[in-house]
């Protein structure tokens, strides 16, 4: 048996689902490849954006994986996933979809996300500079469309920092040990910033929730 098969790692097996319409469509492409009886489709996690990973697909010798990377052996497909993205690809399915137009392609439906960077991995707490492009636009959103939507439960939330794009976030009054604070954020105060700022790559609570003492929801 090849060193790093998934039967070896029966705690992990396996990493990858393959749906059928995914599977049909990867082996009707590599039966147009040379050596196709030895190739495997291999995925592995190249970067992150947008807060997500992205992806890195394609055809390569299942005799090339290394101790320490998931193989995982099919029925005329096996999938390679490379030992520094067992972790982040665990649970992930790969399927086709079809869009409205009828267009379809293959796509990675992945339910880990990158870690997002916290106020504690920062070496200081950066002053917000104001004078800074990026940062005044931050603020400017947070005043003039977050905070007059929060402000109906008593919320608000302030710039506490800003690191290679990413946002820091403190929420305050009603919004600080609110049980629906991680919601109001993801689905309501993010949604904004990034509709106005684009290139924000992470917007990070760093709210002491446990200190809130008037939150418009309790929390469970």
């Amino acid at each position: 048996m090849m060193a790093g098969m998934s039967e070896d790692r029966e705690d992990i097996a396996p990493v990858l689902t393959i749906t059928p319409e995914a599977r049909t469509t990867v082996l009707e492409v590599l039966a147009n490849e040379a050596e196709s009886d030895k190739l495997a489709l291999w995925l592995e996690v190249s970067g992150e954006a947008g807060g997500a990973y992205t992806y890195d697909m394609y055809f390569q010798a299942a005799a090339d994986a290394a101790a320490g990377d998931v193989v995982q052996p099919g029925e005329q497909l096996a999938v390679v996933v490379p030992s520094t993205s067992v972790d982040k690809l665990q649970g992930a399915s790969l399927d086709y979809v079809t869009d409205a137009s009828g267009e379809g392609g293959l796509v990675i439906v992945n339910p880990n996300t990158p870690t997002a960077p916290t106020l504690a991995g920062l070496a200081s707490i950066p002053e917000v500079d104001l004078s800074d492009p990026f940062a005044a636009r931050v603020v400017s959103v947070l005043e003039e469309q977050v905070n007059p939507s929060i402000a109906s439960h008593g919320g608000r939330a302030d710039l506490v920092a800003v690191e290679d794009l990413s946002v820091y976030l403190r929420l305050s009054g009603g919004c600080q040990g609110c049980g629906m604070a991680k919601a109001t954020l993801s689905q309501g105060i993010e949604v904004i910033l990034r509709e106005a700022i684009p290139e924000i790559a992470n917007v990070v609570d760093v709210t002491d929730h446990a200190d809130g003492t008037n939150p418009y929801y309790q929390p469970a």
